[in-house]
C-alpha cells in the first residue's frame, strides 16, 4: 500500500527524570497500558520509527509529554529543566535528523527567560517552535508580562503548540466525575478558553504574525466561530478588537487532527477555517498511529486538500 506523505506535530516523548511531573496525568490509566506507554515514550528508534514507516509519516515533531516544566512549581528549577529537556531532545533529533524535529519546552514562569530559551532552541538547536502545556501555575499568557515573549516569538517566526493541561482550579461541575475532567472533555475546555483569552486580550492584534497551534481538531473552537462573532457583538464588555473574533481562528490559530479521527469533524473544520489551517497529527503514543493514518487517507476530500493537511501546511508553517 502506497501511503501519502505525512508530517505529525503532536507526538510525545518522556525525557529522563520527567516522570514525576506526569503522575497526575497518568494516574487513572491501567497499569499494563501505562507500561506500554512508558516504553513508547522512552523510545526514539525501532518502535517509533517503525510505526512512522507503516503509516507514511515522514517527519515527526517531538515534544515532551505533559505537563513537563509547566508542572514545576519552582521558577529556577523550571528554567534548568527546560534547558535539560531541550538539550536531550536535540541529541535525539541529531540521531535521526531526517525523521525527527523538535518543539522546545519553555519555562513560562519567567517570560523573558522563556523568550531567551525559545531563541536558543530555534537558532542553536534547530527546533521548529515550542509546545507549552497550558498555563504555568495558574498564570495565563494573555498577561501583559508575556508581551516580551510574544514579541520574540513573532520575530523568530515559529509557532507555539498550546497543549492541554488540568484546570488550575477544578470546576465544581466536574466534582465526582474524573472521567470528564481530563482528556475526554476538561482539557479541551481549558485549552480553548486559554486560546480565547489570547484572542480577546488583543495578543494577536499586538503581534499579528503569531501562530498558535491547537490539537484535537482545535479543541472545538472551529465550530463556534459564528457564535463568537454574534455574542461578542452584544457582550463585548468594552473590549475592542481589530477583527471579528472568528477571523483569528484560522489565521493566527491553526489546528491539528490529533485524537479526533472523525471525517465529519475534519470536513467541518476545513469548511470553517480553510484547508490551510488544518494539519495532520496523531497524539502518539496516546492514540493509534495506524488509525490516524487510515483516517486521513480515507476521509472524503480532494487530493490537493489532503496534501495540504497531511504535509503541505506543516511544511509552510514549520519551514520544513
Amino acid at each position: 500500500m502506497t501511503r501519502i506523505r505525512k508530517i505529525a506535530l503532536e507526538e510525545h516523548f518522556m525525557a529522563p527524570g520527567f516522570q514525576a511531573y506526569s503522575k497526575g496525568y497518568l494516574q487513572h490509566i491501567d497499569a499494563a497500558v501505562m507500561a506500554d506507554l512508558a516504553r513508547r515514550l522512552a523510545d526514539f528508534d525501532d518502535i517509533r520509527i517503525g510505526e512512522m514507516d507503516r503509516a507514511g509519516i515522514d517527519i515527526t515533531i517531538l515534544s515532551q509529554t505533559g505537563p513537563g516544566v509547566q508542572g514545576e512549581t519552582d521558577r529556577v528549577a523550571a528554567i534548568g529543566r527546560a534547558r535539560e529537556n531541550n538539550d536531550f531532545l536535540a541529541a535525539q533529533v541529531a540521531r535521526h535528523p531526517t525523521r525527527f524535529a523538535g518543539f522546545a519546552a519553555l519555562p513560562m514562569h519567567d517570560p523573558a527567560t522563556a523568550a531567551q530559551e525559545l531563541e536558543r532552541a530555534v537558532t542553536q538547536l534547530g527546533f521548529k517552535g515550542s509546545l507549552v502545556n497550558g498555563h504555568t501555575q495558574g498564570v495565563y499568557y494573555d498577561d501583559p508580562s508575556y508581551d516580551v515573549f510574544w514579541e520574540r516569538m513573532q520575530a523568530l517566526d515559529v509557532p507555539m503548540y498550546l497543549h492541554p493541561a488540568d484546570a488550575f482550579v477544578a470546576p465544581h461541575v466536574y466534582s465526582g466525575h474524573p472521567e470528564i475532567s481530563g482528556a475526554a472533555w476538561g482539557w479541551g475546555v481549558e485549552t480553548a478558553s486559554h486560546a480565547l483569552r489570547l484572542v480577546f486580550s488583543g495578543v494577536f492584534d499586538r503581534f499579528p504574525r503569531l501562530k498558535l497551534i491547537l490539537g484535537h481538531m482545535g479543541e472545538g473552537l472551529a465550530f463556534q466561530r459564528w457564535r463568537f462573532d454574534s455574542r461578542f457583538a452584544v457582550y463585548s464588555h468594552g473590549i475592542k478588537l481589530a477583527k471579528k473574533p472568528s477571523e483569528y481562528i484560522g489565521s493566527n490559530i491553526v489546528i491539528t487532527t490529533s485524537g479526533v479521527c472523525s471525517p465529519a469533524a475534519l470536513n467541518g473544520a476545513i469548511a470553517e477555517m480553510g484547508a490551510e489551517a488544518v494539519l495532520f497529527s496523531v497524539d502518539y503514543p496516546y492514540e493509534s498511529t495506524a488509525i490516524a493514518a487510515d483516517f486521513i487517507e480515507q476521509a472524503p476530500m480532494d487530493e490537493a486538500t489532503r496534501r495540504l493537511v497531511c504535509h503541505g501546511n506543516a511544511e509552510r508553517i514549520l519551514k520544513l
